[in-house]
């Protein structure tokens, strides 16, 4: 196991929560996917998706709900990364709950 510097665990920290948004349909996308798939993401899309969890709740409803994509092509990336991951642990049977 990883021991983490003081500076990575804070930064873990404040990943998570600022993932917890109150909004059970954001929550049920961004904390799995931090959780699950962020450290082995590239340093690019770790990057992106510290900067999407900056985003209003409402853009990002709108893009994780695929009802609209961000302009951005690195903010559609990661916005795209969380919806597949999304999609394969429901289609695996590991929803959140």
């Amino acid at each position: 196991m990883n021991e983490q510097s003081p500076q990575e665990a804070a930064l873990r920290k404040r990943l998570y929560w600022h993932s917890r948004r109150g909004m059970w349909e954001l929550d049920l996308l961004l904390v799995p996917f931090l959780e699950q798939r962020y450290d082995s993401l590239d340093e690019a899309d770790q990057l992106a998706f510290r900067q999407l969890i900056d985003e209003e709740d409402q853009d990002l409803f709108m893009w994780l709900m695929r009802r609209d994509w961000p302009e951005d092509p690195d903010r559609r990336r990661i916005v795209q990364l969380i919806v597949e991951h999304a999609e394969s642990a429901d289609s695996i049977g590991h929803r959140p709950v």
